[in-house]
């Protein structure tokens, strides 16, 4: 792109480092500058509700070194908050009133946690997970925790309940829907994690809403739409996120349940992009608009955008990919799937190593896999050169699936 020198990006996230790093990588020479609301230098997210519950330690988390910033000119404006977009100067207005302009800039701002409406909970009595802060404070009232009532039987619900469970703390998952994980995965993997968490002493409240809060002796008692009150310690809401929008929407640009973005990850203003967990965009798996709550996703739409802004202009066809690690059970998800596909199994589920190939019609549209990485990174593979799995082959565990890249 002709005269673009200044670059700056809104998110601090996996996707804005991303971006970042790319647009070096790439021999981009102009001023990179990245900008996030976090005071932390910035880090990695999914071991806040996995390894680092276990053990606190926050020297694996950044993302990169401060060095590398250094070395890569790449501008970092921490703990300082983004509050409106001058679109007819193109200047990003901080907290404060300090301007920076630029030729192009990019809007990775994530998502914040979707609070529900229930009489009672008060943010001094509630634990979140999605923030280095927020990962900290749950850790420090670990020690004194008996029972832990998790409102969303999601990814981020279900990975710490199984670690609450190892701590022999109790827990009851309340969520609103038939059955966990229901946005994202088939109803037979819905049922294997029913059965694994059940089995690790977990309760489960299915088609239950939380109606009511109120303090107690020994914390809160929680009252639950199937008439059941749990005396609990504390709350942690896990009931999915909200896009973060706001600073898009106030500046005119399209929203709706995302920013709005085409194929090339551009917003209604050419020069503002969109990526990452505040973005919805065409996406050619599902045949219509997605926005896609993915580490995975975030990177793949930095590289994009970086490849874009240094003269590779394409449609963003990368295929999906997501996991989530729940007790002993390491999901992989490839592929996107809407709920109504055939399913075919690959391996034995109760030897805690299988597949679930899932049709529409004859083409392969998703694979999930507990503990089966071969599976999942063949799956990928198969999904980016666009090929499918004949359904015989894939019920074949001696069949080698290599073999129809």
């Amino acid at each position: 792109m002709s005269g673009l020198r200044r670059v700056v990006i809104a998110g601090s996230g996996h996707g804005g480092v991303e971006l970042a790093a790319a647009l070096r990588q790439r021999g981009f020479e102009g001023a990179v500058t990245i900008v996030g609301d976090e005071p932390f230098l910035p880090y990695q997210r999914p071991p806040l509700s996995k390894e680092f519950l276990k053990k606190p330690d926050d020297t694996g988390l950044p993302l990169k070194g401060e060095a590398f910033y250094a070395e890569k000119d790449i501008a970092l404006r921490l703990g300082i908050r983004a509050e409106s977009i001058d679109r007819a100067n193109r200047e990003l207005v901080l907290a404060g009133g300090e301007r920076l302009a630029y030729d192009h800039l990019a809007l990775a701002t994530g998502a914040r946690n979707r609070i529900p409406p229930i009489p009672g909970l008060e943010h001094r009595s509630m634990l979140e997970l999605r923030t280095l802060a927020d990962a900290r404070g749950l850790n420090a009232k670990l020690g004194e925790l008996r029972h832990v009532t998790v409102i969303g039987g999601g990814f981020i619900g279900l990975e710490v309940a199984a670690l609450l469970r190892a701590r022999d703390i109790a827990v009851d998952v309340i969520e609103a829907t038939p059955r966990l994980m229901g946005r994202v995965l088939s109803r037979q993997m819905s049922a294997h994690f029913r059965f694994f968490h059940e089995g690790l002493g977990t309760r489960l409240h299915f088609e239950t809403l939380v109606r009511g809060i109120q303090r107690s002796k020994h914390g809160h008692e929680v009252a639950l739409s199937s008439g059941e009150t749990l005396e609990t310690s504390a709350l942690l809401v896990a009931a999915g996120v909200v896009p973060n929008t706001e600073l898009a929407a106030e500046a005119g640009l399209a929203v709706d349940n995302g920013i709005v973005t085409s194929d090339r990850l551009l917003t209604s203003d050419p020069a503002i992009s969109a990526f990452g967990d505040c973005a919805i965009y065409p996406n050619a798996f599902t045949g219509g608009l997605a926005r896609l709550e993915s580490v995975q996703n975030a990177v793949d739409q930095g590289k994009h955008i970086a490849a874009r802004l240094t003269g590779e202009d394409a449609p963003y066809r990368a295929a999906p990919w997501f996991w989530s690690n729940q007790g002993t059970q390491r999901l992989q998800i490839a592929g996107i799937a809407t709920g109504d596909e055939e399913v075919v199994t690959r391996g034995d589920p109760g030897s805690g190593k299988f597949s679930l190939f899932l049709y529409r019609g004859e083409q392969l549209v998703a694979v999930e896999s507990i503990n089966s990485a071969a599976d999942h990174m063949v799956a990928r593979r198969l999904f980016d050169r666009g090929l499918s799995v004949p359904k015989v082959m894939a019920a074949d565990l001696a069949a080698d699936l290599k073999s129809l890249l």
